[in-house]
């Protein structure tokens, strides 16, 4: 019953996860104007109950999610994009 470490066998084969780099895709497509007058490009940044989604999710850079913030309130004041909502997408 002696058993050597070439001998364990797993159910699954063991995955490795391999991360995809995230990059802010403003500075890769040289973006430099958040238009807020564009609803349907913003709401990439939402998630289903309308709430911004946070740079670690979407990656991107500080100086542009603080622009996309900013462009969401000011659609959401002009009733381009809703406050709160159930479902948007």
């Amino acid at each position: 019953m002696a058993q050597t470490q070439s001998e364990i066998r797993y159910l699954t084969p063991l995955s490795v996860e391999v991360k995809k780099k995230k990059y802010c895709r403003f500075k890769r497509s040289g973006i430099r104007y958040i238009d807020y007058k564009d609803p349907e490009f913003l709401k990439k940044f939402l998630n289903e109950q309308g709430k911004i989604l946070p740079r670690r999710i979407t990656g991107t850079s500080l100086k542009f999610q603080r622009r996309v913030a900013r462009a969401v309130k000011r659609a959401r004041h002009l009733a381009l994009l809703p406050y709160v909502t159930d479902l948007m997408k």
